[in-house]
């Protein structure tokens, strides 16, 4: 089964630095019906995201549809709308959340534009908390101005009982930027080395899985290849407010395979010409994107692969070796 990004809107009260998604908002008038993801076939995860997925007042309606279509389900919001969030968590309690902070404090309020900011999300997720949800956690997105707030937040989390999500900032049509540029790349790579050594420590086989994650993280930050193949648009797919079917969201412009209130089913699209196309361009694609939506299913894909670097990793951490992170993955996406 694959992997889905249903993006329900691009409204977004936040201003952040490196999104430019809140300049270009949706009309809510135009944005996809819940009824035409009826047509989705059965998924193993569904991440529900935007712009801000809380600014649409039929979310819930979206929701009914994709949990019995889902084995997970996983908002990504900037925690804002705490009230509407909790209210969606007492519905659906096996859903997660993830709080996008981009570092404590002073630092995200001033990269997402929007003071109290952090307040609001840490108080949404106590409240998610208390409420009994057990997959709540943080994401935070490096750019360049953040990364010395990477391990503070990734243990204020990890005490709390969080998990913890990580992304670098990246250029495409989705986020409307083309001029994203980490100046402090050796500072973000040094930074994701020390949380790569913090996962590994960690005794969870999931925190392994997420090192190797952010090793691959900290190369694409210094301009290393992915360590392994994309296969967006095969493995997964995004869907996006005008229910366009996309490979991806890490393209300069947007792949669209088909329209789905306009097919008569996603097979229609997903088995299509179009769709071949997309996936050749998507085989031929040099950007070496590694975010979460393209890499979890990589990820799974390459059990072998992901395992045999975790072992490699921890008989170095155990042998007293020095450990590579990022750099052992450099051979591994050039073969």
């Amino acid at each position: 089964m694959m992997d889905a990004c249903v993006i329900v809107t691009w409204r977004c009260p936040f201003h952040c630095k490196m999104c430019s998604i809140w300049r270009h908002p949706s009309v809510a008038a135009e944005e996809f019906a819940p009824s035409v993801l009826e047509k989705l076939p059965r998924m193993n995860a569904v991440n529900i995201t935007g712009g801000e997925p809380f600014e649409r007042e039929d979310l819930e309606d979206i929701v009914r549809i994709l949990a019995p279509r889902s084995r997970r389900i996983v908002f990504s919001t900037n925690g804002w709308y705490t009230e509407r969030i909790v209210a969606m968590a007492r519905r659906f309690p096996q859903a997660g959340f993830r709080i996008s902070l981009e570092g404590l404090a002073e630092t995200n309020d001033a990269l997402r534009g929007m003071p109290g900011g952090f307040e609001r999300g840490m108080e949404t997720l106590r409240q998610l908390q208390e409420l009994g949800c057990k997959d709540v956690g943080v994401a935070m997105t490096l750019s360049g101005t953040n990364q010395d707030d990477l391990l503070p937040l990734y243990r204020l989390a990890r005490e709390k009982g969080w998990e913890f999500a990580t992304a670098a900032a990246h250029n495409s049509f989705y986020f409307h930027k083309q001029d994203n540029v980490i100046a402090n790349g050796a500072g973000v790579a040094s930074a994701l080395d020390g949380l790569v050594g913090c996962m590994l420590a960690e005794n969870s086989p999931k925190s392994w899985a997420r090192a190797y994650f952010n090793a691959g993280l900290k190369g694409y930050v210094l301009g290393r290849p992915r360590p392994l193949p994309c296969r967006a648009g095969s493995s997964n797919f995004f869907i996006d407010p005008a229910a366009n079917v996309l490979p991806c969201n890490g393209m300069a412009e947007a792949m669209v395979m088909g329209n789905l209130a306009e097919a008569a089913s996603f097979e229609e699209i997903w088995e299509s010409d179009r769709a071949r196309e997309v996936r050749a361009a998507v085989a031929a694609c040099s950007r070496n994107c590694w975010m979460m939506g393209t890499a979890s299913p990589a990820i799974k894909s390459h059990p072998m692969q992901v395992g045999a670097w975790i072992l490699k990793e921890q008989c170095g951490r155990l042998f007293g070796s020095p450990r590579k992170g990022g750099d052992s993955l450099e051979k591994e996406g050039s073969e």
